[in-house]
């Protein structure tokens, strides 16, 4: 998965969660729990969304991996790599 690949996932992924989130403003450092709002719930949505699309199971203890959108992009790169 191409880091291109991996922040649209990442993108599709939070507007079915977020739909009216503006993330075409949303730079690669900003905390996307904060800035888009997302609770507990819709957090844990975003991780399972993710998991079943990267095709790579995400655990808890790796949310903090999906802090920011550089990050979570980052993450989902290797943890796809790690695939092969």
């Amino acid at each position: 998965m191409t880091p291109d690949e991996a922040r649209a996932i990442l993108e599709s992924t939070l507007r079915e969660i977020v739909p009216d989130a503006s993330l075409a403003s949303l730079g690669g450092d900003e905390d996307l729990r904060q800035t888009l709002e997302l609770d507990s719930l819709d957090f844990v949505e975003l991780v399972e969304r993710l998991s079943k699309r990267a095709g790579f199971r995400i655990e808890d203890d790796d949310a903090d991996e999906l802090r920011t959108p550089d990050s979570a992009t980052a993450f989902l790169v290797k943890g796809a790599g790690s695939l092969r």
